[in-house]
């Protein structure tokens, strides 16, 4: 059996013939508009030929028609005039028209008509007779009048010219020589098709070298990209392509970089993140699973182990729900189904009942904690409960990891941008990096976060939670190499509700 096209190929193909499809539309439409256009145009120009052709041709007919009005002409006379001259009878002269004068018009129509447009003669039968065919006077040729009328239902182009009608013998004021328009169309059409087929066929050729052009700058583009996504598809993230350019296909090529990149971020991320959860999860579990053994097998003997034992399980069971609860609150706010309730929260009142929460702790570690907040601060827009949090969070950060003895300051101020609360504090010999403080499961010292009981998750839920509220939590360092914490919030649009807990100035030591 032959080999298949492949996919890849046949996609290829497809579109390529797609274009050329286009491609042959378009010029085909291109050249039905410009040939009917060219048609009008070609048209109009030979009508006007024709009725300059017929403006010089009456006069030669209006002479012949002159001459042929006289059944004898002396001799002698050299200006026949109604003296010399004896009118032919109507029958001989209509004979006479047909005999002398129609030859000489080419097969064109000759009519005599009276001083107001009725037709007296047709050499095409008798049915125009007493019809009227209104003349203007031509703009090119002086005493030649022009007219467009329709004879026996088909139209036709004349040129009118005066003559006494006193000496005709039909008594006719007027010698109309006429040609169809059809005729004058049919000939246009003729001379015209052939040129259009000449350069409608140059004109397709040259679209098609130029689609065969375009399509390939295209198709390989488009054709290298689908091969990029099925790698990523595939697993492979670090596929990427190497399409350049300022036009659109450079554009999405860039584009499709960027994409790419991100993806692989967030692969690497989420492969980091199954890591170090299952890495904080073995060692609460090892011990849980250790000690619950050592309970159920005997080997604890003293009720002192005993006691210590079920100590250990418990504060490790406390530590993986914590752990869980961490999670299960980050995955609601970065997939935004966490509700939050906005309302103006008093941030006075709510530091303070923070700032009472973590002294004991402070206390504990000798720690200074100093906190400023003017009594002019405004009102922040916030979720109490998930403020709490946030508050929380940052002053059990700081008091957790600020080396003992030293200060924990806590201020707030009012901006063009809302309320910034800063948080500082001074850092051990392992800096955290400012960047990366809010990644989760970020720690600077892994062995002493791990000591202080946390899990590295707090950070990084303040961070999604300030962001659904509005507001910004970033992290730097001062002067003095103290780390700075800042979560800065919207300023509500109405008063907060009076809290008691509320005092003249916030500003006091522990």
């Amino acid at each position: 059996m032959g080999r298949g096209v492949p996919a890849g190929a046949e996609r290829h193909l497809t579109l390529r013939i797609r274009l050329l499809a286009a491609a042959a539309g378009i010029v085909a439409v291109s050249l039905l508009l410009g040939g009917a256009l060219t048609w009008v145009f070609v048209r109009d120009l030979e009508f006007q030929g024709v009725q300059d052709q017929l403006d010089r041709q009456v006069v030669t007919a209006t002479a012949q028609v002159h001459h042929e009005e006289c059944f004898t002409v002396p001799a002698a006379a050299t200006n026949a005039g109604a003296a010399t001259c004896r009118l032919a009878y109507p029958v001989d002269f209509e004979d006479r028209l047909s005999t002398a004068v129609l030859p000489t018009l080419g097969g064109n129509r000759l009519l005599l008509l009276d001083s107001r447009g009725k037709v007296l003669y047709d050499s095409g039968g008798t049915d125009m007779q007493l019809t009227v065919i209104p003349v203007t006077p031509s703009k090119r040729v002086a005493n030649v009048g022009e007219a467009r009328t329709t004879i026996g239902g088909q139209a036709y182009l004349a040129a009118a010219m005066k003559i006494p009608p006193a000496r005709d013998p039909l008594i006719a004021t007027y010698v109309v020589v006429a040609q169809p328009q059809a005729l004058v169309a049919t000939a246009a059409a003729g001379e015209l098709a052939s040129r259009l087929l000449e350069a409608g066929g140059a004109a397709l050729v040259v679209a098609m070298l130029l689609v065969l052009l375009v399509s390939r700058s295209l198709t390989r583009p488009l054709t290298q990209l689908a091969g990029a996504a099925e790698d990523i598809a595939a697993g492979n993230y670090s596929r990427r392509v190497g399409i350049r350019g300022n036009d659109e296909i450079g554009m999405l090529g860039a584009a499709f970089n960027r994409m790419a990149e991100a993806v692989e971020r967030a692969r690497k991320t989420q492969r980091d993140f199954l890591a170090n959860v299952s890495h904080e999860l073995k060692t609460p579990l090892t011990s849980l699973i250790g000690f619950s053994q050592a309970m159920v097998d005997g080997s604890l003997v003293s009720e002192i182990e005993r006691s210590r034992a079920a100590t250990i399980v418990h504060e490790e069971s406390e530590r993986v729900l914590r752990m869980a609860q961490e999670l299960l609150d980050l995955a609601r706010v970065e997939s935004g189904s966490i509700s939050l309730h906005i309302t103006a929260v008093d941030l006075r009142a709510q530091l303070e009942q923070e700032v009472q929460t973590v002294r004991l702790r402070a206390g504990k570690r000798r720690l200074e904690l100093t906190v400023t907040a003017p009594p002019d601060i405004p009102p922040v827009a916030a979720d109490p409960e998930r403020l709490h949090q946030i508050l929380d969070n940052l002053l059990d950060n700081a008091v957790k990891y600020a080396p003992e003895g030293t200060e924990v300051q806590v201020s707030t101020l009012s901006n063009i941008s809302g309320v910034e609360t800063v948080i500082a504090n001074a850092t051990g010999p392992r800096k955290p990096d400012p960047e990366r403080i809010f990644e989760r499961f970020y720690r600077a010292d892994p062995s002493r976060s791990a000591a202080a009981g946390g899990v590295g998750l707090g950070l990084s839920i303040s961070r999604e939670l300030a962001a659904a509220m509005r507001g910004h939590l970033w992290a730097d360092f001062d002067a003095s190499g103290n780390l700075r914490l800042h979560l800065l919030l919207p300023a509500a649009s109405r008063p907060a509700e009076p809290s008691p807990a509320a005092a003249p100035a916030l500003s006091n030591k522990a």
